[in-house]
């Protein structure tokens, strides 16, 4: 008889998608400033994976 494996819990920080929005921001380093636009990033709770890390 097999058993089903569990699925493993969704990320917490991208809810299982992997990757996450981040606020785009011009200028130089001193005198950067916050633009409303957003840039999808890798999560880097899960890398990517969309899992819940273990341990």
């Amino acid at each position: 008889m097999a058993t089903r494996k569990p699925r493993p819990k969704k990320c917490p920080d991208c809810k299982g998608a992997g990757e996450t929005a981040e606020t785009v921001r011009v200028g130089s380093a001193r005198k950067s400033r916050e633009t409303t636009d957003r840039q999808a990033a890798l999560c880097l709770t899960c890398f990517g994976s969309g899992h819940a890390p273990t341990a």
